[in-house]
């Protein structure tokens, strides 16, 4: 499989020397999912570690979480659409990691796509958090699933996420700051919230998104802890340090 971009796509930066695959007028990687490999890894300490990205799309979030953690880490990445299935295998083969990552192409609903239950340390998930009907479908078959709940919603995705876990291990999600459906699926789902973080795109406007980190309910705490709203932007629109940060700790690019 080659691993050298189309002419329809494009070879971005994605952690330190680590580039990704992306369509140019399909689905690319997002804040979204920086962040949820950024509060995936925040508390880790290096690998180890048995890594899972339920949804992976082209594979932005296990791969970042994969490069944070360091070696002796391994990731499965699980993910239904075709086209962007394909775009992560050949990232995975662009960044000589097939040794470390297996790309899966299947619907994490099915438990066949995740047979190894309870057995990874990391489960994170970038879900879409639009229903159908209540937004835009996109023309574009590879990007529509990334907005909109195609092939399940949060409480599919986090219902997955508590069967592959493993004791003592945590899940990472990414998910509209004001949707509770967040909160319902964690308890449907029987984990435990440890801690949230909303998320504000720009100084004065309300939290767009939220990361939220959970454990197994048997092992978390009464209620999450709230930290402080992450402001990516100033007023003026400038990366804020804390942003940068964030930006530095996943390896992704920054001013300067």
């Amino acid at each position: 499989m080659d691993p050298v971009p189309g002419p329809h796509e494009t070879c971005d930066i994605l952690s330190g020397t680590w580039r990704i695959l992306q369509l140019r007028r399909g689905h690319r990687f997002s804040t979204d999912d920086l962040l949820c490999a950024w509060a995936a890894a925040r508390d880790l300490a290096r690998g180890p570690h048995r890594l899972l990205d339920l949804g992976a799309g082209i594979g932005s979030v296990g791969l970042m979480v994969l490069w944070k953690v360091g070696q002796g880490s391994r990731l499965v990445m699980v993910e239904a659409q075709a086209e962007s299935h394909q775009l992560a295998v050949r990232t995975v083969a662009l960044n000589d990691l097939a040794d470390r990552v297996e790309a899966r192409w299947g619907d994490l609903r099915d438990p066949a796509s995740v047979p190894e239950e309870q057995s990874y340390d990391v489960v994170t998930c970038s879900p879409p958090y639009i229903p159908p009907g209540r937004g835009v479908l996109s023309p574009v078959a590879q990007r529509a699933g990334a907005r909109i709940e195609l092939r399940g919603d949060i409480f599919d995705y986090l219902g997955a996420a508590r069967r592959a876990v493993a004791p003592q291990g945590r899940v990472a999600v990414v998910f509209a700051a004001g949707d509770p459906r967040l909160e319902a699926a964690v308890a449907a789902a029987d984990l435990a919230p440890l801690w949230r973080r909303d998320v504000v795109f720009r100084a004065g406007k309300p939290p767009s998104i939220c990361v939220l980190v959970a454990v197994r309910a048997e092992e978390g705490p009464m209620e999450a802890r709230r930290e402080s709203p992450l402001v990516l932007r100033d007023a003026a629109g400038i990366w804020t340090e804390e942003y940068v940060a964030v930006r530095r700790a996943t390896g992704a690019p920054v001013p300067g």
